[in-house]
């Protein structure tokens, strides 16, 4: 979400989604308050820190490690706030183990990703990083059913070896497909008693991959969709796995009339011949990514429009 206002990001979001609030990331506090940063802040025996080139493995926590953890609080705070007495599911998200390795810096200057070992590690800290957030966000909110969301973005980038080297003269070698599935089945199964969503506005999204590891709903940017995609869409639908269909703009934009908004969700599931009837079971509509670059009005704006796409697409399926 755009702005450095917790409680009001909080207001936001549990006013447009009172079915399905979400604890806001606010990035535009800086350092810390950044996806990559955020998800640091919560490694369990694993500390990061701010380099010039990004953030970086360190030997000890720190300043920068001590502020993710403030503003995430800062953040839960508000969240309890207001969702007191509220009973229903509610969305938490982190970066995915593969984009933290190809974001997060070892002590050399190359990121994680260059170091098999590496991975690992990183990949079971964040695991216990994530059963302690979890465990706090039911202790604050005991009525919530938590979904989880793993951001995902470099994922593809991973996968087809066009992850940059520290010169940026060479790519990191690609990343064998089954030692992607494995540590994402790791890190999804630490939620064990609720629904990940696995999140990538990237072109080409790997679907059965992301099936296989456990994913129970996969999200994404509709308009980056190709009918080379179709095949993947409708054996997740059959295999009942949701669709998050980014189908609202992330950034200031013109926003159509909800129809218009899912319009190219009817037109797939018809080319896929799917029953019209599992639209509402099968997909939640949402905006392509993030809306911190966003104005504050327009990111009010796009989540409103969300909820009435979605009511359109329900009660008009076909």
């Amino acid at each position: 979400m755009p702005g450095e206002d917790a409680r009001e990001a909080a207001k936001t979001v549990t006013g447009s989604f009172e079915d399905f609030p979400f604890l806001p990331e606010l990035p535009a506090r800086g350092p810390g308050a950044d996806m990559i940063g955020r998800t640091a802040g919560m490694l369990v025996d694993l500390y990061a820190r701010v380099e010039p080139s990004g953030w970086r493995i360190s030997d000890r926590p720190g300043r920068d490690s001590r502020r993710a953890r403030s503003w995430l609080g800062e953040d839960l705070d508000a969240l309890e706030e207001f969702t007191q007495d509220y009973e229903g599911p509610l969305k938490v998200q982190a970066v995915g183990p593969w984009t933290l390795a190809a974001a997060l810096e070892l002590r050399n200057g190359e990121v994680a990703l260059s170091d098999a070992g590496a991975c690992r590690d990183l990949a079971g800290s964040l695991g216990e990083g994530l059963r302690l957030h979890l465990d706090e966000v039911r202790r604050r909110i005991p009525g919530a059913r938590i979904v989880l969301q793993l951001d995902e973005p470099s994922l593809t980038s991973v996968l087809r070896g066009q992850v940059r080297t520290a010169s940026g003269y060479r790519t990191h070698r690609a990343v064998d497909r089954q030692v992607v599935e494995a540590a994402l089945r790791d890190v999804v199964g630490v939620h064990a008693d609720g629904p990940v969503v696995v999140h990538s506005c990237a072109p080409d999204v790997p679907f059965a991959l992301l099936r296989r590891a456990g994913a129970a709903a996969v999200s994404f940017d509709f308009s980056l969709l190709t009918e080379r995609d179709d095949g993947a869409i409708g054996e997740a639908v059959e295999g009942g796995t949701r669709l998050f269909a980014g189908v609202v703009a992330s950034t200031d934009a013109p926003l159509s009339d909800p129809a218009g908004s899912v319009m190219g969700v009817r037109t797939l599931w018809r080319r896929l011949g799917l029953n019209p009837g599992l639209l509402a079971e099968a997909v939640t509509l949402t905006p392509t990514c993030g809306l911190a670059g966003a104005s504050p009005d327009f990111a009010r704006k796009a989540l409103a429009h969300c909820v009435r796409a979605a009511r359109s697409l329900a009660d008009n399926p076909e």
